[in-house]
């Protein structure tokens, strides 16, 4: 419970640049108070208290401005931005790393008792205002743009926009291995890369591929090793941590400068 508490609070710090203390999230985002408490009512939900699931969760409404049924399942480090106005349905079914912006609707089209909300996979942003519509499926890494009218499936890495929303930048080719491999090493980079011509970005595209390459041709020689008899030990690649390879305290050298002991 406390190791899930620590990932919705520092996630918060990794996507909200106003965010300045721990204490200051505790205390000042409904988004945070809305999740926790939907963790506690989804355990009473899941463990037949439907009645005090339901009036814990009309708590979390009427303090902090986001419905969130209890049945809905939402994945780790789920975050809520402002967060007044958003819906959340019974049977809605949210990934990893998740964030949502005020008044953003996950909600249903038919009043049958079947699944009838979206699932969103992990790494999905929607923009304020946005309303996702029904049993459809949103993909790994999708952004959904603000007041946005979702109604059909989104292939994952894609960007939406519009009513009806419609596909306006479908995922880059190899963004899926870039990122597989960014995860497996430790480094996220920013989600720029995939919205803009970047000179740096495309270097970080290089490097990845690279290192995909290469990591592909060190399985192949692994397996044929072991084939011949050779097992080699696996040794897990150590995390990246960006923050360390500057000094601490120390300002970022700007464009064009260099930084010099």
């Amino acid at each position: 419970m406390f190791d899930r508490l620590k990932e919705d609070i520092h996630c918060v710090f990794e996507r909200d640049p106003a965010a300045r203390s721990t204490l200051e999230i505790l205390i000042a985002y409904p988004g945070v108070h809305a999740v926790l408490l939907h963790r506690l009512s989804h355990w009473l939900w899941r463990h037949r208290r439907r009645l005090i699931a339901r009036w814990l969760s009309h708590l979390a409404r009427w303090v902090t401005g986001i419905e969130i049924h209890p049945g809905a399942r939402i994945g780790r480090r789920f975050f809520i931005d402002h967060g007044m106005g958003v819906v959340i349905g019974e049977t809605a079914e949210i990934g990893d790393d998740c964030t949502l912006y005020h008044g953003v609707t996950l909600g249903g089209t038919t009043w049958e008792k079947v699944k009838r909300h979206p699932t969103l996979g992990d790494n999905v942003v929607i923009g304020a205002g946005a309303k996702v519509l029904g049993p459809v499926t949103i993909g790994d890494g999708v952004r959904i743009g603000s007041n946005s009218v979702v109604v059909k499936d989104v292939p994952a890495g894609a960007t939406v926009v519009g009513i009806p929303g419609h596909v306006v930048r479908p995922a880059p080719a190899g963004q899926g291995k870039r990122a597989r491999m960014a995860r497996k090493i430790g480094f996220d980079a920013y989600g720029q890369t995939q919205e803009m011509s970047d000179p740096v970005a495309r270097a970080v595209d290089c490097i990845l591929d690279h290192l995909h390459a290469v990591d592909e041709r060190f399985e192949t020689m692994r397996e044929r090793l072991k084939k011949a008899g050779i097992d080699l030990e696996s040794v897990e690649l150590p995390e990246l941590n960006v923050e360390r390879l500057e000094d601490e305290g120390e300002p970022r050298a700007g464009p064009g400068q260099v930084k010099v002991d």
